[in-house]
């Protein structure tokens, strides 16, 4: 019940408060970062910065958790995966166009004000979702999910898919500019498109979701980062004309659409008990992925494609092997919940 959800538990609360921290932390550490002195402070703020921003990754899909069950879950990661998913993929744009108008110090006042902003409208009408007296002890509930084979699936699929678009986000502007000749405007335009096929699925997820299921939906995802995978490394191994290239890179990003909002529905139907601590490891999944896989697509070189090729190849199938060996008894979101 909305309304149940919104009032202040009366033993204490973690997600609103915690939320509020990490906002706080985030804005102070992104003004920090714009006057650092040399470049060793600024790593230490930058790492100050990325656990301030974690926090609201993580209590996001816990809260969504907390509030709603069944297909509506997933329709609201579908709109989640507008900001979690699309954000890496048009950070560079937006960071390109503001180094237009400012120096890098400008880049991170700009997140400082945004920080700031967000903690406000947290700190107004963030409603709380779970009372402090509910929580368990971290390594209990931690040794609790990564026992579920079902729950491990889900989290290792989406988190391979997710490596896959951070190997293209991290080795594309090599193999499209300099390799195939594309200048940063058409580079940008085909991000754009690229990001553009990422919103339409998750929006034709949150759509389908109630009538196909959320399990049908993320292996059909899989399906197609797989193909659009293969696609890519063919188009390497054959040396293949641009457009083909271009076709398998556009329907490996726009299944991620696909893949992110089901697999987190999935993975977090059974967990609402400890939703916090499953996101939390669904997250750390996706940051671990894409931080240890992603940059292996650069290790031929700025003139090499095929390390970037196998990747985004291997990557989903991969997941999609996972998902079918580890959840094969699955517990599937009902259609009509």
């Amino acid at each position: 019940m909305p309304g149940a959800c919104a009032r202040r538990p009366a033993h204490g609360s973690w997600t609103t408060r915690n939320s509020l921290a990490g906002l706080a932390l985030y804005t102070i550490a992104s003004a920090l970062c714009a006057v650092a002195p040399d470049v060793r402070t600024l790593i230490g703020l930058r790492l100050v910065q990325g656990i301030g921003g974690a926090f609201g990754i993580v209590i996001a899909n816990a809260m969504v958790r907390d509030r709603t069950s069944g297909t509506r879950t997933a329709r609201l990661f579908s709109a989640l995966t507008l900001i979690t998913g699309l954000a890496p993929v048009i950070a560079p744009v937006l960071g390109g166009q503001l180094l237009r108008v400012t120096a890098w110090p400008g880049i991170f006042v700009s997140l400082a004000v945004l920080g700031a902003v967000m903690l406000a409208a947290s700190a107004a009408g963030l409603p709380e979702t779970r009372s402090s007296a509910s929580r368990r002890p971290l390594p209990a509930v931690v040794g609790q999910l990564l026992s579920d084979r079902v729950f491990t699936g889900y989290v290792l699929a989406n988190g391979l898919v997710f490596a896959a678009m951070f190997a293209y986000i991290s080795g594309s502007p090599f193999v499209l500019q300099e390799i195939h000749g594309l200048s940063p405007q058409q580079y940008s335009a085909v991000f754009a498109v690229n990001a553009a096929g990422l919103i339409a699925a998750a929006q034709i997820s949150g759509r389908l979701v109630a009538r196909a299921g959320a399990r049908v939906l993320l292996l059909a995802g899989l399906l197609g980062a797989t193909a659009g995978g293969t696609t890519v490394l063919g188009a390497v191994l054959a040396r293949a004309p641009l457009p083909v290239l271009l076709i398998g890179l556009f329907v490996l990003v726009s299944s991620v659409g696909l893949v992110m909002p089901n697999a987190a529905a999935q993975a977090l139907a059974d967990h609402g008990g400890h939703a916090g601590s499953a996101a939390a490891l669904l997250c750390f999944s996706q940051c671990m992925s894409g931080g240890a896989l992603a940059p292996l697509a650069g290790a031929g070189g700025a003139t090499d494609t095929l390390p970037m090729g196998i990747i985004v190849a291997v990557l989903p199938a991969l997941a999609l092997l996972t998902l079918g060996v580890l959840t094969r008894s699955n517990r599937v979101i009902p259609r009509s919940a």
